[in-house]
C-alpha cells in the first residue's frame, strides 16, 4: 500500500480569514466552509484546509508550501501588496526562490516555474 497525499491543513485561530486569503492567492474559491472551523480550499491537485484552534502551536512550520511563478518578483510583489510578508530571498544563480509568511505567519516558498521544473 502507498500513501497519498489528499489534504494539506493549517492551523489557525480564523479559519474563514486564511482560507479566503490562500484562495484569492491560488485564484480559486473556498469550496467548503464548516461554520468557519473548518475551511477547505481547492490546490489541484490537492486540497488545502484550515481548521481554527484556540493556539496554534508557536514556532518554525513542520510542513510548507512550495509554490511556482511565472515571474518570481512579480508574485512575490503581488503577495506582499496581499498582506503577505517577504520573509527572504534564498538560493543561488542556479535556483533562486523567496521565502515568504501568509497573514498568520506561516512560511511558504516561492521559486519562478522554469526553475523549479528544471530542479525535479
Amino acid at each position: 500500500m502507498t500513501l497519498t497525499l489528499g489534504m494539506i491543513t493549517v492551523d489557525t485561530p480564523d479559519a474563514e480569514r486564511l482560507g479566503t486569503w490562500w484562495a484569492e492567492q491560488l485564484g480559486t474559491a473556498v469550496a467548503q466552509n464548516h461554520d468557519g472551523w473548518f475551511v477547505v480550499v481547492p490546490a489541484p491537485p490537492v486540497l488545502m484546509a484550515f481548521q481554527k484552534v484556540e493556539d496554534p502551536t508557536p514556532g518554525k512550520n513542520k510542513i510548507h508550501l512550495d509554490l511556482s511563478a511565472a515571474d518570481l518578483d512579480t508574485e512575490v510583489d503581488r503577495l506582499v501588496a496581499a498582506g503577505a510578508t517577504l520573509v527572504g530571498r534564498r538560493g543561488d544563480a542556479s535556483f533562486a526562490w523567496a521565502t515568504m509568511a501568509d497573514p498568520d505567519g506561516n512560511e511558504f516558498d516561492v521559486a519562478s516555474q522554469a526553475e523549479a521544473a528544471a530542479s525535479y
